[in-house]
């Protein structure tokens, strides 16, 4: 009696498992559907419910169809945990974690005292969506750019210091220019005003009253204007030489053409032997 019981257990997993991971099947598409409007659904619910007036008028509403999208992604965490051919991976998985934050603010408000502004967390459900849309393929784009940010990390972290230096220096000067009767009563708040300033933000709030703090005022304007495209372009730089594709420089005996595929035997020009 055990062997059916098992096989039948196997059996139930694997079928519970290309329901909820594969979309090429009619209850498949049903089940990503049903969970992309769930998700779309409880996301909007807790935005809803941070708007006091909506809060006040609808707040029961609200309360019955979070813990009902709740219990909903709890049984769908649990499927997910039973069917998955390596459940620990799951587990730790980004998605596995971000399954299991989706419900767990809900279930510690019960059990704790002021874990209420946890629950925001549960807009992290938007990220399930990725998973629903079968959006992994353009994951690979995403590397491209964290390869990018990461090569680039040295030339960005050296300009963001001189940024820090060149925002120090404007601060203190209009500080010693206009002073505190211009309502610039502070060196860090001088040196908010630069970086305000030199980024082109211009809330408006403190502006120079002097003509020699106007004139440090534009060229702090000029300078920013001058430096904000400097870490887009290292990060762009960067971002094409890890798109490129990579070539493996080899010279072809009988065309000259340098540069072939990595683990190519043939030109791709003429087509003769490659002599690695």
């Amino acid at each position: 009696m055990k062997q059916p019981t098992a096989e039948a257990l196997t059996h139930l997993r694997n079928r519970t498992h290309i329901i909820i991971e594969g979309t090429d099947t009619r209850l498949g598409k049903l089940f990503d559907i049903v969970l992309l409007i769930a998700i779309l659904a409880s996301v909007a619910v807790v935005m809803l419910d941070s708007v006091l007036y909506m809060r006040l008028q609808y707040g029961t509403l609200f309360f019955y169809a979070e813990w009902f999208f709740t219990i909903l992604f709890t049984i769908e965490y649990a499927l997910r945990l039973f069917s998955a051919p390596n459940r620990l991976r799951y587990a730790f998985s980004f998605f596995g974690i971000v399954d299991l934050l989706s419900v767990l603010p809900s279930y510690l408000s019960l059990m704790f005292v002021g874990v209420q502004y946890l629950l925001v967390i549960r807009v992290l459900r938007i990220l399930r969506v990725f998973r629903v849309l079968k959006l992994k393929a353009y994951m690979q784009q995403a590397g491209f750019l964290a390869s990018a940010l990461k090569t680039s990390q040295q030339k960005i972290t050296v300009f963001f210091l001189s940024l820090v230096l060149l925002v120090t220096i404007f601060g203190s000067i209009i500080y010693v220019v206009e002073g505190p009767e211009n309502g610039f009563t502070s060196i860090p708040l001088s040196i908010y005003w630069a970086v305000v300033t030199m980024t082109t933000v211009g809330y408006g709030d403190m502006s120079p009253k002097t003509p020699l703090g106007q004139a440090i005022a534009t060229m702090v304007m000029i300078t920013g204007y001058s430096i904000i495209a400097v870490p887009t372009g290292i990060f762009t730089s960067e971002l094409a030489r890890n798109m490129r594709p990579q070539l493996n420089p080899v010279t072809c005996p009988n065309c000259g053409k340098f540069g072939h595929a990595v683990g190519a035997d043939f030109c791709d020009r003429c087509g003769h032997a490659l002599h690695i």
